[in-house]
């Protein structure tokens, strides 16, 4: 296809979206990070310098994407994959410890982080495998693969230790479901979490009474002729105990302590007030300080660079994962809800584009691309407001980051050019 038809083809809304979304995070990037001593926008020695470099990097990926057959994607995806598997194994030996966390190389005049990359490996991989199989993913050894598929970048992620990351590759078993995948799936994972939830908010006994007692009214509201076999319901009544039962062993034994005070605070199970007030001015500082940063705000906030929580510094990692929270403050709610219609409308854009792809392959790997963005969407603004514990998670195209930015332009920008190649496939 001619670069004159792609521009034709191309989603213009979609890119306008990500446009506005670049622009709106290297502004509040640039504020979170003024310095007076160093305004100039063209001064790659600072962190809003650098991101605009990498801005320039990611219009050079879009060419090189939009210049590539289609097809490419497809037929290299198995090797893409593997190429990103070797990466995150790389780390192991090569890798850089910034924050804790050895999810870096350092290439010199930036940190590449390899997960990143996996997340559009990972995405390609799962579309190419359900598309190959052709089928509504009811075969067990089908369903284990591409559970495999998904879980091999999470457990090479998790040892980093970079847990947040490997959250995001679980939101891929949506693609899943959309393609057949059994819900009672969904509603057991939704239920595990119901269960180790209310176990550490109430304990096993208040878990084994609401369990009896729902069991009593589906049977007082049932039909007479819905009959429900005996041995499966005991079964289930017995996993459910036994899982709550280990809730508090996992909770106590395998998590870190920096991990449960993240928990108590966001579940509020510390019950003395004045060690849940300690725990949100340590663990939960950040959180505390960006809900303030946010409130302070107003309705149409404070004005550009006129931030005085985000100039004092008051917010840990403002640039980067807190960055809504500048935007908070120096544009208020005005600034937060324009994001967040922004992102919304993307999504549902994106929904829009993959459904109407008469072929397999960038039907899936589209609803990978929104199953990616969603979890980042969602959780990143949820732990900055305070209803989601603090799992180091960035926000789309606004965050700080070279390596997000530029992956998650490549990760939406093949599925746009895939969207770009429907009248070849005979759409």
């Amino acid at each position: 296809m001619s670069g004159k038809n792609v521009l034709k083809r191309i989603d213009w809304p979609s890119i306008f979206i990500y446009m506005s979304l670049i622009a709106i995070g290297w502004v509040n990037i640039y504020s979170s990070t003024f310095s007076e001593a160093n305004p100039s926008i063209f001064n790659f020695g600072t962190l809003h310098g650098k991101q605009l470099f990498f801005v320039g990097a990611c219009f050079v990926a879009i060419i090189l994407i939009m210049a590539l057959k289609a097809n490419f994607y497809e037929h290299f995806s198995s090797l893409i994959y593997v190429i990103s598997m070797v990466s995150l194994l790389g780390l192991f030996l090569f890798g850089k410890t910034v924050a804790g966390a050895t999810s870096w190389y350092d290439l010199g005049f930036f940190n590449l982080q390899p997960s990143e990359f996996a997340k559009v490996a990972t995405a390609l991989a799962l579309a190419k495998y359900l598309s190959d199989i052709q089928t509504d993913i009811k075969r067990r050894k089908d369903q284990l693969a591409t559970l495999g598929i998904i879980l091999l970048p999470a457990i090479l992620i998790i040892p980093q230790p970079d847990p947040g990351s490997a959250l995001v590759f679980f939101a891929l078993i949506f693609v899943v479901f959309r393609e057949g995948l059994p819900l009672y799936y969904l509603i057991i994972g939704l239920l595990a979490i119901l269960v180790f939830v209310t176990t550490l908010m109430f304990g096993t006994i208040w878990v084994g009474i609401a369990l009896g007692l729902s069991i009593v009214l589906f049977y007082l509201l049932k039909k007479k002729k819905f009959k429900v076999p005996i041995f499966p319901l005991i079964l289930v009544v017995v996993v459910t105990i036994l899982f709550s039962l280990s809730v508090n062993f996992v909770f106590n034994n395998v998590f870190e302590q920096r991990h449960r005070d993240r928990f108590s605070l966001w579940l509020r199970l510390e019950k003395d007030p004045n060690k849940l007030e300690q725990i949100r001015k340590t663990i939960g500082y950040n959180t505390y300080q960006s809900e303030k940063a946010i409130e302070s705000g107003g309705f149409s906030g404070k004005g550009f660079l006129e931030g005085t929580r985000t100039k004092g510094d008051f917010v840990p990692e403002q640039h980067s994962d807190y960055i809504f929270s500048t935007v908070g403050e120096e544009w208020g709610f005005v600034g937060t809800v324009t994001i967040v219609i922004l992102f919304t409308l993307l999504l549902l854009r994106l929904v829009y584009l993959a459904e109407r792809q008469k072929t397999a392959f960038p039907r899936m790997y589209g609803y990978g691309v929104i199953s990616v963005l969603l979890i980042h969407y969602f959780i990143n603004i949820g732990m900055v407001i305070g209803i989601l514990p603090t799992v180091g998670i960035p926000l789309p195209f606004i965050s700080y980051g070279g390596s997000g930015l530029l992956f998650f332009t490549v990760l939406l920008f093949i599925f746009l050019k895939l969207d770009s190649n429907r009248l070849k496939e005979g759409i």
